[in-house]
């Protein structure tokens, strides 16, 4: 079986700029799967890159594989903090560990968690009012954390 860190080292050797390594994994049937990003976001072209520099680098008479090279996409989860920058301004849904959810505008982030905007109805003078709260998080708080996507 491939191993998922010399995949990650060789990911590693052709990134540049701004690119980042969001995840891998290796299944069964060394079905390995590349996730990419950056802070402009990843084109086709450079995940094709990647896709080339790791299949050139294993030999399939030795170990068979299928490799797949992307961005995340919207559905994706966060997996690594540096995903919190380039999503501000984005409605995410937040998940707790304890299993609450919260959904709201990121509005910052930082090395250690971030924090969300969420509108908060109530009532002042018996009229009906929204108001904004932020909320902040640490990134040990959270399950998960995904853009919501919106039509």
């Amino acid at each position: 079986m491939i191993a998922k860190e010399k995949v990650q080292s060789l990911v590693e050797e052709v990134l540049y700029g701004d690119q980042f390594l969001v995840d891998i994994t290796v299944g069964l049937g060394n079905a390995i799967l590349v996730f990419v990003d950056s802070d402009a976001g990843i084109s086709v072209g450079e995940c094709v890159e990647i896709s080339r520099h790791l299949e050139n680098s294993f030999d399939r008479e030795v170990e068979d594989f299928s490799l797949e090279v992307s961005s995340p996409g919207l559905s994706f989860p966060f997996k690594v903090a540096r995903q919190y920058p380039k999503n501000i301004g984005r409605e995410v849904e937040v998940v707790l560990i304890s299993g609450e959810k919260q959904k709201g505008i990121l509005k910052s982030a930082s090395t250690t968690g971030f924090e969300i905007e969420i509108e908060v109805k109530g009532k002042v003078d018996g009229k009906k009012v929204v108001t904004s709260q932020l909320l902040a998080y640490d990134f040990d708080q959270i399950k998960t954390v995904k853009i919501v996507i919106s039509f």
